[in-house]
């Protein structure tokens, strides 16, 4: 299939007819109904958790609380994430169904890089939040109002909007003249635009700019939150008080860790590594990036806190009293 339109020659100037042959994982494309296999079980529990923690959060007056509000935001960004690549990329493993146009891969192109963005803004809301509670206990009410949690929210999404829809517009404006094989499974920014026959030395400098103002800086504000937060920690007097402020930050950690540690990896790896490290093993890495994370998010936030413990079991007490 691949060596048949490998040879596709299309017009310099004319994106509107043009299709692009995702190939999945290049290297192991006879292990593809294999590894489907846990992606597609990650996608639907992915699907699932994040959904019932939203109801549980719409639901459940104790939990309309900023923190819970940027929780459900980022349970929300999960689902459209993983929702926007799984689907193609088990129907490259199962059906070989390869063939994507090129409106519908730069969609999905805009829509991966706004999510993941969107996530970085949420979980450095959800940082300045945790400083607060913190911080300034006594005056957490009255910093993170409703009005300000909402502002906060938007202006996460807008952010990422904006930063985010140049890339149309930088791969739009390239000469595509025949190369149309991505070795990934979903599409992304460089990865269209390495198919251009232009000079895409722009693309690249906005590519890096992005992740150094946007994501960079996220990362810089949410160590620092974190530095006040264990200088205001360690000033407790008491250890069970320590832990107990510490412990509210554990899920949070673990979000961030889980969230940024495969991005820091394909971004070094892709620049740094990619002698050393196996093309596939990348692409592996991005494909387990789009579903573990999203479902890994409301297992850790189920079990470490316990407003959600107790909601659940009050939903399926009844069910269990019946039976």
């Amino acid at each position: 299939m691949l060596q048949e339109m490998a040879p596709f020659s299309y017009n310099h100037t004319n994106t509107q007819g043009m299709w692009y042959v995702l190939i999945g994982i290049p290297g192991l494309e006879d292990s593809h109904p294999w590894i489907s296999i846990p992606i597609c079980s990650m996608f639907v529990l992915a699907v699932i958790g994040n959904s019932f923690l939203i109801f549980l959060i719409v639901t459940e007056r104790s939990l309309h609380e900023p923190m819970y509000f940027f929780l459900s935001m980022l349970a929300s960004a999960d689902v459209l994430l993983s929702t926007a690549t799984a689907p193609k990329m088990l129907a490259i493993f199962w059906f070989q169904s390869m063939d994507i146009s090129f409106g519908s891969c730069v969609s999905q192109m805009f829509f991966i890089h706004f999510i993941f963005a969107t996530e970085s803004a949420i979980l450095l809301a959800m940082a300045f939040d945790r400083y607060v509670a913190i911080c300034h206990p006594l005056r957490y009410t009255t910093i993170l109002t409703s009005s300000a949690t909402g502002k906060i929210g938007i202006a996460a999404v807008v952010r990422s909007f904006m930063i985010c829809l140049p890339f149309i517009f930088l791969v739009y404006r390239l000469r595509y003249c025949g190369r149309n094989i991505i070795p990934h499974s979903y599409c992304e920014h460089m990865g269209i635009a390495r198919l251009a026959c232009d000079s895409i030395k722009v693309n690249i400098i906005y590519g890096l700019t992005v992740a150094l103002l946007s994501t960079g800086l996220d990362i810089v504000f949410i160590i620092m939150s974190y530095t006040m937060i264990l200088c205001t920690v360690f000033q407790i007097p008491s250890w069970a008080a320590r832990f107990k402020a510490l412990n509210t930050c554990a899920s949070h950690i673990c979000v961030i860790l889980m969230f940024y540690a495969p991005a820091f990896f394909s971004f070094f790896a892709h620049r740094f590594g990619g002698k050393t490290i196996p093309h596939h093993i990348h692409i592996l890495v991005a494909n387990l990036y789009v579903v573990v994370p999203p479902m890994l998010n409301p297992i850790i936030y189920g079990v470490k806190t316990k407003q959600f413990q107790d909601r659940v079991m009050s939903l399926f007490s009844p069910i269990s009293t019946c039976c």
